[in-house]
């Protein structure tokens, strides 16, 4: 069974080149890790769809007690993350126009399915180079360009940061680009598009980006 949800969940990345519209959702939280003063990394937490969330564990109740552990679903935990890393975890950080790099390998993931049945991913993903926290202009995003995978942040406090200086803050929107191609679509459509619809036709992804800031000391 453990084979079958990996190659299931290699699927769903590997097929999204061809896709037009998302088969898996994604409900996604982030919290900005502060290390002396610098942007270390991202914690990420994901919670799967429904149908997702059946399919994965699927068999993974090995002893039958109603309750998915955390050593029950280790394996699964590993093949995601050993997925996820092809891809760069999904993940965009940017220090103004830069993009920056991330470590290959994420650290500290493990899956949990709560009583609703609903699988949720936790994994830290690093900077190569941390950022001071003051430094103007650092955002990510969490999106697949093919649009197989349809990331959405909560709307109740989606972006958290730990150990960041006093005066830091967190918020979400599109990125000036997006903003302005969004602008322009809207323009050619009568007005009629949003972040939410423009995707899956235009080819471009408006998946939110967090923008993280904090007062120069």
């Amino acid at each position: 069974m453990m084979a079958v949800v990996g190659c299931l969940w290699a699927l769903c990345l590997a097929s999204g080149t061809a896709s037009a519209h998302p088969h898996v959702w994604v409900n996604a939280e982030a919290t900005v890790i502060y290390t002396d003063g610098k942007i270390t990394g991202i914690r990420h937490k994901w919670t799967f769809d429904e149908m997702y969330s059946t399919m994965a564990i699927e068999g993974l109740d090995t002893n039958k007690d109603g309750i998915y552990s955390r050593e029950e679903l280790a394996d699964l935990a590993k093949v995601n993350i050993e997925g996820l890393q092809e891809f760069g975890y999904f993940t965009f950080a940017t220090l103004g126009d830069t993009a920056l790099k991330l470590r290959d390998a994420a650290k500290d993931y493990w899956l949990e399915v709560d009583k609703a049945g609903a699988l949720t991913l936790y994994y830290t993903i690093d900077l190569a180079e941390p950022v001071l926290a003051d430094a103007p202009g650092f955002s990510f995003r969490v999106a697949d360009p093919s649009f197989f995978i349809a990331f959405e942040f909560v709307k109740d406090d989606p972006i958290k940061l730990a150990g960041a200086p006093q005066g830091c803050k967190a918020s979400l929107g599109l990125s000036e680009k997006d903003t302005a191609e969004l602008k322009r679509l809207n323009e050619s459509f009568g007005g009629t598009l949003t972040a939410g619809n423009a995707n899956a036709g235009s080819g471009i992804s408006y998946a939110k980006s967090a923008f993280v800031s904090c007062a120069k000391s």
